[in-house]
């Protein structure tokens, strides 16, 4: 095993190492060392993206990603590696991407930092931290970021300046010792930019991919989860109190964001004057896999599950591609908005998962997402690139580690 002396001080990568196989080395010291961890990172999509930071993390279309940049993040030993990582996993268990909307840019971004890097060893030493801010560690994101607005020019609301405004001996902002703020205290360590892309995506559906990713970490890391994030784990493990139907809508929702366009009639969050806005496709593209093996053969679920999808197809434009199907498809049909019908069929036999997914990929246009109600057992792709919403009967089980989990119940 690599010593500890060995993974503190191992000198920088050099330019000519493969920055996926840095990536991928480090996952897995990281697996080894704090397999909850790592077995978290093993569900996140990856991205190699040139930047100013090594690493950032958020949840896009409703997808857990993890960015690296394939020049900066080779730059650091192994045990600051493995502590950025770790940092990444924080801030997605603690929802701090979606859970700022509506707070000042920058003073949310360092906040969030200020949460969780006092519990992470060998964080670059560039790293926000309380100490630095005269503040003590163990608060929430919230609660630093109302210690931290002072310090911060809230004034700009493109939320990117450093405030220099001094604080006077009574309280009050912009007199007294006009003392700045260091700019170093105050740069995030990874990307928070990446933030903007969980907008697309409701704090909803967030806990639910979450969760996931938690509950199947947890499994196979058998129960061993490091201490300083027992609580938080705890709370996503225990049963959600998120109706079926709400994360069912929010999900098609999300899946009628996929692939916007520009628009100057809507202000980006993230910028006051000079960036466009977005405006949504008019028409959602969704496939719709319904399991017809003996095995999921419950037809007051599925008819259940079928009459609220209609209803949700009902309130906007929409094309539904409907694939009835077990070990092979057995049916295909297409509707648009209201003419969706709800229908059983019974097919018998064992279940496959992979042809509908083998389907989806000659559609044209792709379809947004892919919503398959079944009870999971049996073979799936390894990976799939479109939005996946697995759709379970009650005894059911997720049949991958990809795809967004909703398990359902009648009533």
């Amino acid at each position: 095993m690599m010593s500890a002396e060995l993974l503190k001080f191992r000198p920088p990568a050099t330019a000519a190492e493969n920055p996926q196989r840095v990536l991928e080395n480090a996952v897995v010291r990281l697996l080894k060392s704090k397999p909850f961890y790592g077995h978290l990172l093993l569900g996140f999509r990856r991205r190699l993206v040139p930047g100013p930071h090594a690493v950032g993390v958020t949840v896009a279309s409703g997808v857990p990603v993890l960015a690296i940049d394939p020049e900066r993040f080779p730059g650091y030993s192994f045990a600051e590696q493995q502590a950025l990582l770790e940092h990444g996993i924080k801030h997605l268990l603690h929802l701090h991407p979606v859970r700022g909307r509506g707070v000042h840019r920058l003073t949310w971004d360092v906040a969030c930092d200020l949460a969780i890097n006092p519990g992470i060893e060998h964080m670059p030493l560039d790293a926000p931290r309380p100490e630095q801010f005269r503040l003590v560690d163990g608060l929430a994101a919230e609660e630093y970021a109302r210690l931290v607005t002072p310090l911060f020019n809230t004034g700009n609301q493109e939320g990117a300046g450093i405030g220099n405004a001094g604080v006077d001996h009574g309280g009050q902002h912009g007199a007294g010792d006009e003392q700045a703020l260091p700019r170093q205290a105050a740069v995030p360590i990874d990307d928070h930019s990446l933030w903007g892309e969980a907008d697309s995506t409701p704090e909803c559906l967030a806990e639910q991919a979450v969760r996931d990713l938690v509950r199947e970490a947890y499994r196979k890391a058998h129960g061993e989860v490091p201490q300083d994030v027992v609580a938080v784990v705890e709370g996503w493990l225990a049963p959600p109190a998120i109706p079926w139907r709400q994360v069912l809508r929010q999900f098609v929702g999300t899946a009628g964001r996929i692939g916007r366009q520009s628009t100057w009639q809507r202000q980006h969050r993230r910028f006051q004057h000079d960036t466009p806005g977005t405006r949504k496709r008019r028409q959602l593209n969704l496939l719709v896999a319904i399991d017809v093996s003996e095995s999921t053969d419950e037809g007051p679920l599925r008819e259940t599950f079928a009459r609220e999808l209609l209803q949700i197809a009902r309130g906007r434009d929409s094309r539904i591609t409907v694939l009835y199907a077990h070990s092979r498809i057995r049916r295909v049909d297409q509707f648009r908005s209201s003419q969706v019908v709800a229908e059983v069929v019974h097919g018998g036999g064992f279940t496959d998962l992979r042809p509908v997914f083998d389907y989806a990929r000659t559609m044209h246009p792709l379809p947004a997402a892919v919503i398959y109600l079944t009870d999971g057992f049996g073979p799936a792709p390894e990976q799939m690139e479109l939005p996946t919403l697995w759709v379970l009967t009650p005894e059911g089980r997720k049949p991958v580690d990809w795809g967004v989990e909703l398990r359902l119940a009648a009533g």
